[in-house]
């Protein structure tokens, strides 16, 4: 008896390790193409529009950060919880990403960087920082009952 009990525990173990590649690999394909939108917004607004970096690279990342949360809820979290809590959530993570980012993209633009590879190291900051965010803090609820149910089912 004592076994199979290891032996399913183990199995939610490995369950949860293929849900959580999957929602990595899925919020990766979405802030993809959440990143295509942003650095063609970027590029419009840079060098069609004439904007400097800091104002191009807000509305791009506001267009982005749209796009990325509505999918993401869907389809990577599959998250029926309340939607303006959770968009609330983002908000507070954007309040604190968007001015640190906005101040580093422009300063190191200003120092002769180049403005894409700020703006590419600047995504790839925020795909990581997020996808933590959004699995541990906005759609924690979710994952925690996905955990009680797969247990549950073994």
């Amino acid at each position: 008896m004592e076994e199979n009990k290891e032996e399913i525990h183990n199995d939610t173990k490995v369950e949860t390790k293929k849900e959580y590649f999957l929602q990595a690999i899925k919020f990766l394909g979405f802030s993809l193409s959440a990143g295509i939108i942003q650095i063609g917004v970027f590029t419009l607004l840079n060098e069609v529009a004439g904007l400097t970096y800091w104002p191009a690279y807000l509305i791009g990342l506001v267009c982005s950060v749209l796009w990325n949360f509505t999918f993401n809820r869907k389809f990577t979290f599959k998250s029926s919880n309340n939607v303006p809590i959770a968009m609330l959530k983002v908000f507070c993570y954007y309040l604190v990403f968007t001015p640190l980012s906005t101040l580093w993209g422009d300063s190191l633009s200003k120092a002769n960087w180049n403005e894409y590879l700020v703006l590419a190291l600047t995504m790839i900051v925020n795909f990581v920082t997020e996808f933590l965010y959004s699995k541990y803090f906005v759609f924690k609820e979710k994952t925690k009952k996905q955990n009680i149910e797969s247990q549950n089912n073994n």
